[in-house]
């Protein structure tokens, strides 16, 4: 083990002066929409520090490198607030300018982000089999923040010359990383003032089939029509010539049919989910009222836009490519997808009627010794596992197939664990996109402690509070004049602008925040 981290470390000073290409993934593409230019970071200056490994063993004390940057453009010295903005699945290549930035000029705040452990430039091996993953969880990046925020606290009272004080913390994230928000917030209160939880999947979910009825809702009946009918040509096509109409698409390496319709389907799930749904449903409408030909007219969209503008590679979906494990610029997809496979699951799968996405890709697995009641056999493991888990076929299979026998998420446990969408936390808000469909993981409901604002306009997909509309390419401090509604996105802003308030002059008053 010993050796094998300082060959880890030995790979740190070989890639440091090479930037990573920002990762595409599967589930949750949350990272991968800044470009490398530089006016879209506010810094890309990286720092490193030595991170614990296994924070819940007593004996195992080796660390590895974690990289980290700091924006102290608006740090209002000695006593201004600290935002901790979480990265989430994906290579972290510095502080994106974003609506944070206007958030910490208003509050005289300092900006830190630290890279998710395994990501980017922070992993500890520099091999990814599914062994070397084991320490790769949100409870130890939950720790990882914890020790971190710790650890840059007494860095910057040494550098104010003063000891024991402590600066107010608010801790922000989107997505993944906007539940690693709240779930820092619910874990360690006592570190941080309050949390801003943006379209924050905290539910763990098996059979995410609200996922799709919200992509038909955001697409409309005319658009929804449309691409329904795509799915079905496209299965069609699959059954006399699969070669042809995957080399239509440019996936032609795609040689699992069920990776190419999961592909298909995010292509269109993209369009809604990060605020450009016109982009996508303008010429499908417009192909199926003149009787163009849709498969064309979707093809131009994956080709042009998806693959194109975004940059998505087709190879994301490949599970033959998702097997390697060298560590390269591109190891997120597999990151990401053990994650997927071992704690949170959102299996996106078609909902029994009225889907977009293929049933292929939700075909039900059952043996004859299926149970009747909660659970069933699982053939590959051999093991009695829960009943929805043998539903999901396509799902399973790639987790089996990537990372090896026994390789499935206990989403129960996840929920226990951090308590889903009734998560016992105080001072969080939870901020979603009325058209994005991982709203349907996030917490929807308003409590006194966890107020819940979701953002009702045409183009309000993924983090849009932060973002902007639309998300690609960035829009600078979040500019939300694009967004059909700019004032339900301002509404919003202003109601987290009131909360951080409120949670900052609390801090202060009191010192660390406390339930």
């Amino acid at each position: 083990m010993k050796n094998q981290l300082l060959v880890s470390l030995l790979f740190f000073f070989i890639i440091i002066s090479h930037d990573c290409v920002e990762s595409r993934m599967p589930h949750l593409r949350t990272n991968g929409l800044a470009s490398s230019n530089s006016k879209n970071y506010l810094t890309r200056k990286a720092i490193w520090f030595n991170q614990t490994l296994d924070h819940f063993s007593p004996i195992n004390h080796i660390r590895f490198q974690q990289r980290y940057y700091e924006f102290l453009d608006y740090f209002r010295a000695p006593d201004g607030p600290i935002f901790l903005k979480i990265c989430g699945e994906a290579s972290c290549n510095g502080i994106t300018n974003d609506y944070l930035g206007v958030l910490a000029k208003k509050f005289g705040a300092a900006i830190v982000t630290l890279e998710h452990r395994y990501y980017g430039k922070s992993s500890p091996f520099n091999t990814l089999s599914t062994e070397n993953l084991k320490y790769l969880s949100s409870k130890q990046a939950l720790f990882d923040l914890a020790v971190f925020r710790e650890f840059y606290q007494e860095s910057l009272n040494k550098k104010l010359n003063r000891s024991k004080t402590d600066n107010p913390w608010i801790v922000f994230g989107v997505s993944y990383a906007g539940a690693l928000s709240a779930w820092f917030r619910l874990k360690f209160p006592h570190l941080t003032c309050g949390s801003l939880a943006s379209s924050a999947v905290v539910q763990a979910v098996y059979n995410f089939t609200d996922f799709d009825k919200q992509i038909g809702e955001s697409a409309g009946p005319d658009c929804k029509s449309a691409l329904q009918e795509t799915t079905k040509l496209v299965e069609e096509k699959l059954a006399s010539d699969k070669t042809a109409v995957k080399t239509f698409f440019d996936a032609a390496q795609l040689k699992n049919d069920g990776d190419f319709l999961y592909f298909l389907a995010d292509a269109a799930v993209t369009a809604f989910q990060y605020g450009n749904p016109d982009i996508l449903c303008s010429p499908m409408v417009e192909a199926k009222k003149t009787g163009k030909n849709l498969l064309d007219t979707y093809a131009s969209y994956v080709k042009d836009y998806y693959l194109g503008t975004l940059g998505v590679g087709v190879q994301t979906y490949d599970q033959q490519y998702l097997k390697r494990t060298a560590l390269s610029e591109n190891s997120g997809d597999r990151l990401w997808w053990f994650q997927v496979c071992t704690e949170v699951a959102y299996f996106q799968v078609a909902p029994l009627n009225d889907s977009i996405r293929s049933s292929k890709v939700n075909t039900r697995h059952v043996n004859s010794l299926e149970s009747s009641v909660n659970l069933s056999l699982d053939v590959f493991s051999c093991k009695m596992v829960p009943k929805q888990i043998a539903k999901r076929k396509y799902h399973l299979d790639l987790c089996r197939n990537v990372f090896g026998e026994g390789i499935y998420p206990d989403v129960d446990a996840t929920n226990i664990y951090y308590g889903g969408t009734k998560l016992a936390g105080s001072k969080i808000v939870f901020t979603n996109g009325s058209q994005d469909p991982w709203r349907h993981a996030s917490k929807q409901t308003s409590s006194p402690d966890m107020p819940s604002y979701v953002i009702s306009c045409h183009n309000c997909g993924h983090g849009t509070d932060l973002r902007g509309c639309p998300q690609s390419p960035l829009r600078l401090e979040g500019d939300a004049t694009n967004c059909s509604s700019p004032d339900a996105v301002q509404k919003v802003r202003q109601q987290v602008i009131e909360r951080i308030d409120l949670w900052l002059s609390e801090c202060q008053d009191g010192g660390r925040s406390y339930i």
